[in-house]
């Protein structure tokens, strides 16, 4: 198995596929601007400013003993919503979708809000 398959309960799943789920279910949710560094806007700026380009992987995700899964999700959020309650609803957003998808249990999202947008005036 290729270090971008994770074996889950007994399947292969491509992290592509897990990360396209997770990114889908975490932007839907209420003051998600996007998912850090995935959006076209961000690309532009880093590559017309010296904004560096974010180094690690906007949505990692790791196969736990129980054949649950671990998932990091990093997101640019908008200024005025409370991180804890956008974060909870984020971590509820991406359980549900990765259950109704995959069909596995997810045991643990950490939820690294990377960058704050502030809206223009």
């Amino acid at each position: 198995m290729s270090t971008n398959e994770l074996s889950i309960a007994g399947m292969g799943v491509a992290r592509s596929v897990v990360s396209q789920i997770v990114a889908n279910a975490a932007e839907k949710v209420e003051g998600v601007a996007s998912i850090y560094g995935q959006d076209i806007a961000s690309g532009l700026i880093a590559m017309l400013t010296s904004k560096p380009q974010p180094t690690t992987d906007a949505v990692e995700c790791e196969v736990a003993a129980d054949d649950s899964l671990e998932i990091t999700v990093r997101l640019a959020v908008f200024f005025g919503y409370p991180f804890t309650k956008l974060a909870a609803e984020v971590r509820e957003a991406v359980s549900a979708a990765v259950d109704a998808q995959i069909g596995v249990r997810v045991s643990k999202i950490d939820v690294c809000i990377d960058e704050l947008v502030f809206p223009k005036e």
